[in-house]
């Protein structure tokens, strides 16, 4: 997993700097972070109504992940323009788990 995470990594630091005619990723970078942000909102109504859909229908959960994917790919852009990486969001995972849910959230509140 964290395989495909690097190379998602290097790809967009690679891509930032491109032709933003020529490279999606470079585009959004161009547009400037509300337009990056615009996406993440977007994606993430999509992945939730995608979600809503699921049933035992395999094309109905392969929408999700598709979404899903979008969802994700958007957010790693999003990072990579605030000059933050997924290494970061990974490490917070790691220092969260095994730690309940109901306390990780209330120590947020201090």
């Amino acid at each position: 997993m964290s395989d495909i995470l690097n190379q998602l990594d290097a790809a967009l630091s690679e891509r930032r700097h491109a032709d933003p005619d020529t490279s999606y990723v470079a585009s959004l970078h161009h547009k400037g972070l509300n337009k990056i942000l615009e996406k993440v909102g977007e994606e993430a109504v999509e992945t939730v109504l995608a979600a809503k859909d699921v049933d035992a229908d395999p094309a109905s959960r392969e929408a999700l992940i598709a979404e899903t994917a979008d969802l994700w790919f958007h957010s790693l852009v999003m990072l990579s323009h605030l000059g933050l990486d997924h290494r970061q969001v990974l490490d917070e995972l790691a220092r969260r788990f095994g730690v309940s849910g109901h306390e990780e959230k209330a120590s947020r509140r201090s």
